[in-house]
């Protein structure tokens, strides 16, 4: 579909001030991140987190996002249109909650249901023009079908925003589902994901009747199980050079059934886990061995995690404030929009191997 936007309209998109709202759900399924935030341009770019919340699912909603990775194409679709319905109104609830009435967009990643970027597919329920109408307002969704259709892996979209808003760290590294990096590599910016986090962790201390590790307190416990270990940083993934990324169906084939053919106990899962997911990150920062880590996402309050990671190398950790390890990716979506707005690059070549850079993402209007 060719979306068209009249060139007066176009026009007034082009200033050096914007009020956004950014939202933001990840496959480790806490819930939706929503954060309203002022940006500004004067030579380089700022920004002023004014707003930010995570709403949680309900376990109803939790256990349909989970699943959508099985369902056919139809079904899938279908869910779409209520998930799209219920991110309106929870947007609407925030919205009315903080009395923001200044929105110049509402800029959406919506949930991932399929991500085969190989197969030329990848598919965010949440993103219709319904959404919208739905809010009456102007909203930026979708940003990475385009990127997918031009031969990239749609993913990582991130690093636009580490390279124009955080440009004094050598590494940005999130831990959500995925950890995934950024960095600045011979005049070009490198991302991709470096390997699962949450998504495993979480799916086995829900066996103990818990949501998370808290702290790594679980794993702290255990013992690794060398096994398990050797064999998961044997897996094929890790030796492609990037643009690389990850999705829930290669931990589904590929990382569950390792580890549940151990049939270990819980506490000794988490610590292998944790083991493993430190050395994949020591290897990620070998370019620049006591360069700055910028660390964000909910595995960034994994103490435990972050003590491995520090053991293993030189690099000097930096983990900021609260509001931003848990609203970075919101707030770069926020900017994804925004630089769309402009017609701005906001997906770049050199991160998802794209044929070239490009402004991505489709612009509803009320």
């Amino acid at each position: 579909m060719i979306f068209l936007i009249n060139i007066s309209i176009f026009a007034n998109m082009i200033k050096n001030n914007y009020k956004v709202i950014g939202v933001m759900s990840g496959t480790s399924l806490d819930g939706i991140d929503l954060i309203y935030a002022s940006f500004e341009l004067n030579n380089t770019w700022s920004f002023n987190i004014i707003k930010a919340e995570t709403i949680p699912y309900s376990n109803v909603w939790k256990t349909t996002l989970k699943s959508l990775v099985s369902l056919s194409f139809e079904e899938i679709k279908k869910i779409d249109k209520s998930y799209t319905t219920y991110l309106a109104s929870v947007i609407k609830d925030f919205i009315n909650a903080n009395h923001i009435q200044d929105i110049d967009a509402v800029c959406s990643h919506g949930h991932t249901a399929l991500h085969q970027p190989d197969k030329g597919l990848t598919y965010q329920i949440g993103n219709r023009e319904a959404l919208s109408k739905l809010l009456k307002q102007r909203v930026v969704c979708d940003f990475r079908v385009q990127d997918v259709e031009l031969g990239g892996q749609g993913a990582p979209l991130v690093p636009i925003g580490d390279e124009l808003l955080f440009s004094e760290f050598d590494f940005c590294i999130n831990f959500g589902g995925f950890a995934n990096i950024s960095t600045h590599i011979n005049n070009q910016r490198i991302a991709y994901d470096i390997c699962p986090v949450n998504i495993v962790m979480n799916h086995y201390v829900k066996t103990l009747g818990l949501e998370y590790d808290d702290e790594g307190k679980l794993a702290s416990k255990g013992d690794v199980n060398y096994e398990l270990l050797q064999s998961l940083n044997a897996l094929d993934f890790y030796n492609e050079k990037p643009p690389k990324s990850l999705g829930l169906e290669w931990v589904n084939s590929h990382v569950f059934p390792l580890i549940d053919s151990k049939a270990l106990e819980v506490k000794d899962v988490l610590r292998t886990f944790v083991e493993h997911v430190a050395i994949q990150v020591f290897r990620s920062l070998g370019d620049k061995p006591k360069g700055s880590v910028l660390i964000t996402g909910g595995g960034a309050y994994n103490s435990f995690l972050i003590k491995r990671i520090k053991e293993l190398t030189q690099n000097k950790i930096v983990i900021p404030l609260d509001e931003l390890v848990e609203f970075k990716e919101a707030l770069i979506f926020c900017f994804l929009g925004i630089l769309r707005l402009r017609n701005e690059n906001n997906c770049l070549q050199s991160v998802t191997g794209a044929s070239r850079n490009h402004s991505s993402g489709k612009i509803f209007h009320a």
